[in-house]
């Protein structure tokens, strides 16, 4: 088919398109289209150019060479402000509300027509995606699975022809995501298109029409859902030893946990904001998951453990010393670290380099009145070979890097304090498929070294490859108790929800 042919039919064409930044070609000759109608699910591994590409459609970034057809025009979408009159929305991957203005605030800023109508219609949409957030909040008072959700809203009540969601899901809880697919549908049979980065991969063929991979900057398979399968996405995203791994029977899960030795970990019915009476025991070698949905309250109890959350009764016991109400960084420094759920918040300095990243909790093992910087490079490189985080060098600053290595560069940073016990909340979301999967061998590695693992996961998957023995939470309270051997998703959902018995499985 001709070009301008082509161009006729699409929403949008993006035609040989290139990107570097500096000597670090990003994007090495994209072509690809979006028609009236369509889903194109758009995959691949950490710096795929999977969001560069989205962002130049967006007008954040320019690119090298190429050329941008929208609607079949040639078009330069110089700005953000180009892109949203011409139909463009984008939904980020990490929120990004006004923390001070409420919710009616942050999804109508900047709308034009009347402020009465448009809160009429925006009310609707709630109620039409069974959303049930006030419109009086604050930002700041948001879960990150709230913010998350006002983001789609605002895309979705801008009338966009050509919607671009970026791992719109990776918070959101099953109801929430059953909602937004079936708004996603509504939409297709309007006409809109939509591009959809996603590194789940079921949702891959549930929601979308057509699928892109996309891998070190080319896309290297394109086509209808119909024509692939999971395998043949999975093949195409991993590394090489991962995928060698996963054909000869999956990445080794090393000896099972020692229930027979004293607990690393241990939880004295603890109560708190958002949790009630929670006991149990986390022993060396394990990973003990523990599933909800959100507004379980199992970030407020991970943050409890690490001391940032209020406790008002009970204990939290490590190595058997008491270390309730202790500051962080005593509790650091006696064994235990945590990965926070949202690293952009909490998790990471975005303007500081990479190395600065990872040492910036061992400082005090790195000098005495200075800073030891070959000791620092030489635990930063480790951490970049082990972890295979890609960067351009050790100045590169971590908010140039994909979501995926900086996930990585944060747990490197908890390592390099050398705990033993390690609470990892959320730790895949927002993350492509082959970040995952090195993420996991992570995990498996740090386990097999006699680390404990508390792993908090909306992803029931997540936690039936992970898991050791899993915990359910709802309403703030431990319902339910699974060992290995017994650990599927259908029992953890059921939990989830609190419609299965509480008891031990």
């Amino acid at each position: 088919m001709a070009e301008n042919e082509l161009n006729e039919i699409s929403l949008v064409y993006l035609d040989n398109i290139k990107k570097s930044f500096a000597t670090n070609l990003v994007l090495k000759g994209v072509t690809l289209k979006l028609s009236p109608g369509e889903i194109v699910a758009i995959i691949g591994g950490n710096g795929a150019g999977k969001s560069t590409l989205m962002k130049i459609l967006m007008g954040i970034y320019t690119p090298d060479s190429g050329n941008i057809y929208i609607d079949g025009e040639k078009s330069s979408l110089l700005s953000p402000s180009a892109s949203l009159q011409k139909g463009i929305y984008y939904v980020p991957q990490e929120p990004m509300l006004f923390p001070n203005m409420t919710v009616e605030e942050n999804v109508l800023i900047g709308m034009k027509g009347n402020r009465k109508a448009l809160k009429h219609r925006l009310v609707e949409l709630m109620k039409r995606l069974g959303w049930n957030i006030s419109l009086s909040r604050t930002a700041d008072t948001l879960s990150i699975a709230e913010q998350q959700l006002i983001e789609i809203v605002r895309g979705l009540l801008r009338d966009s022809k050509i919607l671009i969601l970026d791992e719109p899901t990776s918070s959101l809880t099953f109801k929430e995501i059953e909602s937004l697919f079936k708004i996603m549908k509504d939409l297709r049979e309007q006409g809109i298109g939509m591009f959809y980065i996603t590194h789940r991969l079921t949702e891959v063929f549930e929601i979308s029409t057509h699928v892109v991979l996309l891998r070190d900057g080319k896309i290297t398979s394109s086509g209808p859902v119909v024509d692939f399968n999971k395998d043949m996405l999975i093949k195409g995203l991993l590394p090489e030893d991962i995928k060698s791994s996963i054909e000869k029977g999956g990445i080794d899960l090393g000896p099972s946990c020692d229930y027979t030795r004293e607990s690393v970990l241990e939880l004295e019915k603890l109560s708190g904001y958002g949790f009630k009476d929670v006991s149990f025991k986390l022993y060396p070698g394990e990973i003990l998951g523990i599933a909800g949905v959100v507004g379980a309250g199992r970030t407020e109890l991970a943050e409890a453990i690490f001391g940032i959350g209020e406790i008002t009764s009970g204990k939290v016991l490590l190595n058997k010393e008491d270390i309730t109400g202790c500051k962080t960084v005593d509790i650091v420094n006696k064994g235990l670290n945590y990965v926070p759920e949202d690293r952009h918040y909490n998790g990471i300095f975005s303007i500081t380099d990479v190395v600065g990243n990872m040492t910036s909790c061992s400082l005090r093992n790195l000098s005495k009145f200075y800073t030891d910087f070959r000791k620092e490079r030489e635990i930063a490189n480790k951490y970049i070979q082990d972890f295979r985080i890609k960067v351009t060098g050790h100045d590169q600053l971590m908010k140039s890097l994909s979501g995926g290595n900086q996930q990585k560069v944060v747990i490197a940073r908890m390592l390099a304090t050398m705990p033993k016990v390690l609470v990892l909340d959320e730790p895949t979301r927002g993350i492509d498929a082959a970040a995952r999967a090195d993420v996991y061998k992570i995990i498996h590695e740090l386990k097999n070294e006699g680390l404990a693992v508390l792993l908090i996961s909306s992803d029931l998957e997540e936690i039936v490859e992970l898991a050791d023995r899993s915990l359910t939470m709802y309403n703030g309270i431990i319902n339910g108790e699974f060992r290995k051997e017994h650990i599927d998703i259908d029992k953890l959902m059921a939990a989830s929800f609190g419609v299965l018995d509480k008891g031990v499985v």
